[in-house]
């Protein structure tokens, strides 16, 4: 396997970062990528073994307008402060991928400028997209040219001149030589040239053993860039979609059919197409401002970190901080953050624990990083699937409803499965094993015995507003940001693990019989009840949900007492009515 196939990445926009001006004077270098130094230990200590960072080079502005490839941002320092930066993450066993934006130029770039003052004269005329002399723009250049994404700042490369394709590969070249770089995040790959990155793709062959290429893409057949001939990887934002919307629809099966569709395009293969998943980045809003329940942001991150594909985790959402998109600014989608600001994050700040243990078991367990996938179970709220590699299977199971929901799973040859997140275990029978998941949380998996991590950690919860108390549980953290829903938001103990009051429900995630240990419970005596033909699922009283789910197991097969327990326990009408809504 090579490196990027086990990589944890960590994004950073440093210009937002490091509290660089945003303009460029071009004075004198002010070393703010200094400022990333201390980053290092703590991007290791939470799990992470590779750095996205960029824009890094000269630029006017916000960095994708490029005024020099070969020259660090002013803002940002000198190329000596990025050559140290990226020895010491290499000292840490870190891997760096610069951003290249080789798409198009700023305007303030030497070639640009020989057209401005060379015109039709200029050996670099054809550097550009049609550039026509008689046309004008709102610079008054006197003469017009193609750009990207309707902004003339942005001049947009002719990828198609072998002098600017050679231009580009000297720049990888010294990237390479200056900087020891390991690979390169394409800007905008989605509207490069086919030809221009497969001389990219020759060159990443020559230059470093294991030299990755990552495309931004947003939609499409990924399998248009990810091929031997082009591309290593893409920005999976398929997958980014499904994720946050999947959570807030409570619809499971949304992520589950994005999984199927996207490991189909890699033909199958037990690693499919190695995409680079995330949840955010630089241009888009921030995970814990999107999802609607912020208890959410554990199922969601034990999903990026187990399913097929490449983990990123955007600089700061791994405090669970806010960034919302404006109209016309991204500033607070890429703020200057203090490390300081963050000391004991670890210990203290749940969602740096929680990024922190599953980073670590996406380093130490070889199956989440290249196992093959294969689906074990799906409701709306419900979801669970094995990574398998060597014999070897990992369970992963997530719950996005606010009760507790108990899975029973194939158990494979294992005869005990450990809980990585909480050190809690089950013990296999008939093949089987029957596993209880929080509200709104996860759990990933491992047979006893495959592969000891650093030390189970109890998955801590999420702190949901200033008044919250990292002891609170995630749907109690959650209970306290929102008006309060008594019936839905079950208690939860200090250390997370969900407080067990008499009569608490538990949703039956499966369809099949499982055992309660340690209680029997004894179903009420109820008048019959029949579905009404004429009303919705949503119009039906909570008696009429009950039955309608008993009916919809029946055609499945014989419904024991303890399935009827289960259902007789499940008194929450919205789970019922998305119960109900599972079976196919």
């Amino acid at each position: 396997m090579a490196w990027y196939d086990e990589a944890v990445f960590y994004h950073i926009y440093p210009l937002g970062l490091c509290g660089a001006p945003k303009e460029n004077s071009y004075g004198k270098p002010e070393p703010r990528l200094r400022k990333l130094f201390p980053w290092i230990a703590h991007i290791k200590e939470i799990g992470c073994n590779a750095i996205y960072i960029g824009p890094l080079f000269e630029s006017v502005g916000h960095g994708y307008e490029t005024t020099d490839y070969k020259k660090l941002d002013s803002r940002l320092g000198t190329n000596e402060d990025l050559k140290e930066f990226a020895e010491r993450c290499h000292a840490q066993g870190i891997r760096v991928i610069f951003d290249g934006v080789f798409n198009h130029t700023g305007r303030d770039f030497f070639a640009f400028q020989d057209i401005k003052k060379n015109r039709e004269s200029s050996r670099y005329r054809d550097w550009y997209c049609n550039v026509n002399f008689w046309g004008n723009n709102e610079y008054n250049d006197g003469f017009s040219y193609d750009n990207w994404g309707g902004y003339n700042l942005l001049v947009k490369l002719n990828q198609k001149n072998p002098e600017v394709v050679d231009y580009i590969c000297d720049v990888i070249r010294f990237w390479v030589r200056e900087f020891d770089v390991d690979g390169i995040r394409l800007d905008a790959a989605d509207v490069l040239d086919f030809d221009f990155m497969k001389a990219l793709r020759q060159v990443a062959n020559q230059v470093k053993p294991e030299f990755w290429l990552m495309g931004e893409v947003i939609h499409g057949d990924y399998n248009r860039w990810v091929n031997e001939g082009t591309l290593h990887s893409v920005t999976n934002y398929h997958l980014h979609k499904a994720l946050y919307s999947g959570h807030n629809d409570h619809n499971y099966f949304e992520i589950a059919h994005t999984v199927r569709r996207l490991y189909g395009m890699g033909g199958n293969r037990p690693d499919g197409l190695r995409l680079y998943n995330f949840v955010d980045n630089h241009d888009v809003e921030r995970i814990y401002t999107k999802l609607q329940n912020k208890a959410h942001f554990a199922p969601v991150h034990v999903l990026l970190y187990t399913l097929p594909g490449i983990p990123s985790i955007y600089y700061g959402s791994e405090f669970g901080i806010e960034g919302k998109k404006e109209r016309w600014s991204d500033d607070s989608l890429r703020p200057a953050l203090n490390l300081e600001d963050f000391a004991g994050a670890l210990q203290e700040n749940p969602c740096t624990a929680l990024i922190s243990a599953l980073g670590h078991a996406r380093q130490k367990l070889k199956a989440l990083a290249c196992g093959d996938y294969q689906e074990l179970l799906l409701t709306n709220r419900q979801y669970a699937f094995s990574r398998n590699l060597e014999g070897q299977a990992v369970l992963v199971t997530v719950n996005n409803d606010d009760a507790d929901a108990r899975f029973q799973l194939p158990a494979g040859d294992a005869a005990v499965y450990t809980g990585v997140l909480t050190g809690e275990r089950a013990v296999a029978s008939d093949g089987q094993i029957a596993v209880s998941v929080d509200g709104n949380s996860g759990e990933i998996w491992v047979p006893l015995g495959a592969g000891e991590l650093e030390k189970p950690r109890k998955q801590q919860k999420i702190l949901v507003g200033k008044a919250a108390h990292p002891s609170m549980g995630i749907a109690a953290a959650a209970a306290a940001d929102k008006a309060p829903e008594p019936k839905s938001k079950p208690v939860q103990a200090a250390e997370g693990k969900a407080a067990k009051p008499k009569g608490k429900p538990k949703q039956e995630a499966g369809s099949q019989p499982m055992a309660t240990e340690g209680r029997a419970v004894q179903a009420a005596e109820k008048e019959p009840v029949t579905v009404p033909v004429h009303k919705s699922y949503e119009e039906m009283t909570v008696a009429e949900l009950q039955t309608a789910v008993l009916e919809k197991m029946a055609e499945n097969g014989p419904v024991t007492e303890e399935m009827k327990r289960t259902v007789d326990e499940n008194v929450w009408h919205d789970s019922l009515v998305n119960w109900v809504k599972s079976f196919r």
